[in-house]
């Protein structure tokens, strides 16, 4: 055992592009501000340690003596892990999507087999959630979902993730409250991304405010248009706040709606359920100061589509986007819609992260050591991509068709250092496969908690029931 984990931990820092080698981990602690003395766990040990643990499905700390081959002091390790700062492995974490992206382009500079359409890089935004540990700090930290009775739930911190479209590398993963709007947070992303960028997301990161904030920074934006706004692909249609055919008005105090009309100015039509319109500057989002809101354009050319999905399993029938690729002939809308369904990957990462890594629940029981066990999530979830990457240029497939499974096998496996990757298993295509959403095993049998566990105590006939 002993010699698996040296083999495995050689196979992390050395064959991976060094992926979590000990001058990168020492120099990020530098870049950080980190300082740090020698000791049985420095921040290389501790580590290496931690992403050992996670890639072992997070396995209990005490496990670790026997993966490692020798003593590790339950107490000194979790010690460690609180002197690491956060800044050290969010650091690491984009180094490794960088690693990660290598094989399909070359990082940052977006290589042929990373473009599309000539952009530089596609990126997929998406939220999602985990299960902390019940804990004072915890619940004031993230809080709990409403209905539950005081004592008898989870804190459930939000997730939302970017991840490189291609290679599925993870680039960010901040870690909110519970209750928090994704588009007042989403702005702590957009460092990340450079000019020429491509953002795909869902209606939920659909509005004036991001795509004009996306816009400044040079980078594109492709959403699925919010269910609340009105789309009319009428050539020369009214809009609210103009006079209608008849010369109707919209009513004084009013603020310009009419009731069934969009608040886009039509600009030009492309094609059937195509065009491109203006959208106007409305109300300032309450997490936005009125500086930053006055610094934003009063409009901005936005294309609308919309199109159907005749495949079976999928739930929508009927698409409609909002984009601001608004050449189509360098982005026809056939082209558009194919990429907008790579944004349904997005939950195939979560659930490789969230299933098969068991990052549904974790263990740190502060808010902060939460959010640097999601960071190492992050971390070893690049290292299994980065892995998936090279399978797949030596197999001549692309990543998304190499198992993820088959994936973490081989790293957990280990074989002999400086080995390249070996055939990995290659998952068949599937296209418009339908299966109901349902289990035959019956699980979690026992009767939910209805009352903290000490009053339950009290109560012996509760427990009996």
């Amino acid at each position: 055992m002993a010699d698996s984990i040296t083999r495995t931990l050689a196979r992390i820092k050395a064959d991976v592009r060094s992926f979590v080698a000990d001058e990168q981990i020492e120099r990020c602690c530098e870049a950080c501000g980190h300082r740090w003395r020698e000791r049985l766990f420095g921040p290389v040990a501790t580590v290496h340690l931690f992403v050992l643990q996670v890639l072992h499905f997070n396995t209990a700390v005490r496990h670790l003596r026997l993966l490692a081959g020798h003593a590790v002091n339950a107490a000194a390790y979790c010690q460690a892990r609180m002197r690491l700062p956060l800044a050290v492995l969010e650091s690491l974490l984009r180094d490794s999507a960088a690693a990660a992206c290598e094989g399909e382009g070359g990082g940052g500079g977006g290589g042929p087999g990373r473009r599309w359409c000539g952009l530089r890089r596609v990126l997929l935004a998406d939220g999602s959630s985990t299960i902390a540990p019940d804990t004072p700090a915890s619940r004031r930290a993230f809080g709990q979902p409403t209905g539950q009775k005081a004592g008898c739930g989870f804190p459930v911190p939000k997730l939302l993730g970017l991840f490189d479209a291609f290679t599925g590398a993870v680039l960010e993963m901040l870690c909110l409250p519970l209750f928090t709007n994704e588009q007042s947070r989403v702005w702590r992303l957009h460092p990340l991304l450079g000019a020429g960028d491509l953002l795909v997301g869902d209606r939920g990161f659909c509005s004036y405010v991001h795509l004009a904030m996306l816009h400044a920074r040079g980078v594109l934006a492709l959403f699925r248009m919010h269910g609340r706004v009105i789309v009319d692909f009428r050539p020369h249609r009214p809009h609210a706040g103009a006079a209608g055919r008849r010369g109707c008005k919209p009513k004084a105090g009013g603020k310009g709606k009419v009731k069934g009309r969009p608040r886009s100015v039509f600009k030009r039509r492309l094609g059937r359920h195509d065009q491109v319109v203006a959208w106007r500057r409305g109300q300032r989002p309450a997490w936005m100061s009125a500086g930053q809101f006055a610094t934003l354009p009063a409009e901005l050319e936005v294309r609308e589509l919309r199109y159907h999905i005749p495949r079976r399993g999928m739930r929508t029938r009927v698409v409609t986007i909002a984009t601001t690729l608004l050449d189509p002939l360098a982005y026809p809308k056939g082209a558009v819609a194919e990429l907008y369904g790579l944004r349904w990957q997005v939950e195939t990462h979560f659930l490789e992260l969230k299933t098969l890594l068991r990052m549904r629940r974790v263990k740190s029981k502060t808010p902060d050591g939460v959010r640097k066990e999601l960071a190492v999530y992050g971390l070893v979830y690049n290292l299994v991509r980065a892995v998936m990457v090279r399978a797949a240029q030596r197999q001549g497939t692309t990543p998304d068709r190499v198992s993820f499974t088959d994936a973490v096998r081989w790293l957990i496996s280990a074989a002999a250092p400086g080995a390249d990757v070996g055939d990995l298993v290659i998952n068949p295509k599937r296209p418009g496969r339908d299966e109901p959403r349902v289990i035959k095993d019956l699980q979690d049998t026992y009767r939910k908690m209805t009352l903290p566990r000490k009053q339950m105590r009290r109560r012996p006939d509760l427990a009996k029931r």
